[in-house]
């Protein structure tokens, strides 16, 4: 086997059955295994801020290796406030399973995610 650099920004490393691979970028929400995901975010854009995201089935390592940007999780009941961490370099917040949340931009940078992607979805944010 032959030991090659991957860059982290162009592919996304599923590791599964005791193996790493690195693949094009790819999330498909009925993919087995856990999923490496390295992005480089400018704007809002970049993160889906604009869409609540949510994995039943793992929960999700969401890090700031550069930059900062905001993790915000929806309220569990109606009326509740949503609640915000602040992610700067060096940091990682571990997102519960089941949780719906999305990310907001501070400033950009580079951030990196792990998870199960099996049974991922999204959801527009509704306006206000």
């Amino acid at each position: 086997m032959t030991v090659t650099p991957i860059d982290l920004f162009s592919s996304f490393l599923h590791l599964d059955d005791r193996r790493v691979r690195a693949e094009p970028p790819s999330f498909d929400a009925e993919r087995d295994g856990w999923q490496l995901m390295t992005f480089h975010v400018e704007t809002d854009a970049d993160l889906h801020a604009d869409h609540w995201e949510v994995h039943p089935d793992a929960e999700e390592l969401v890090s700031c290796l550069t930059g900062g940007i905001r993790l915000v999780l929806r309220p569990e009941q109606p009326g509740d406030p949503e609640e915000e961490i602040a992610l700067t370099p060096g940091t990682a917040v571990i997102v519960p399973r089941g949780r719906w949340h999305r990310l907001a931009l501070d400033a950009p940078g580079d951030i990196m995610s792990v998870t199960l992607p099996r049974g991922s979805r999204l959801e527009k944010r509704s306006a206000g």
